[in-house]
């Protein structure tokens, strides 16, 4: 099941807002889809990214895949713990799993994400 409170994007990433500030990571399907993930290259801290372009990659035992930043904004925090244990996106997307915390933009680009209900059935259609 898919937060309420998180916004998700086509790519399967996620972002939780609290003030000016989002934490982003991949969904449940996403770490579903991949498998068993092996590595994680996190993004740098203080970097700008923009929505829609690559913030880091993840491998897995199936394939590499490109992690979508759903906003834009400065990086200001990336879990170190992934470096060392990248598994816990398999076993905690939504909690622990957690890639990075970036600053916000433009808070406004979080309403043209999908909500959860809309996520779930992109979702549906996507495995059709």
């Amino acid at each position: 099941m898919n937060p309420e409170d998180f916004r998700y994007h086509k790519e399967h990433t996620w972002v939780k807002v609290s003030g000016k500030k989002g934490t982003i990571g991949i969904t449940d399907y996403a770490q579903d889809s991949l498998g068993d993930i092996v590595y994680i290259d996190l993004p740098e801290v203080d970097e700008t990214v923009e929505s829609n372009s690559e913030i880091s990659e993840i491998e897995s035992t199936k394939a590499t895949s490109s992690v979508i930043s759903p906003v834009s904004g400065k990086i200001l925090k990336v879990n170190e713990e992934l470096a060392e244990s990248p598994e816990v996106i398999n076993e905690d997307p939504y909690g622990k799993g957690w890639i990075a915390v970036i600053q916000l933009d433009n808070p406004s680009e979080v309403d043209d994400l999908m909500d959860a209900s809309e996520y779930e059935k992109y979702v549906e259609e996507e495995e059709k």
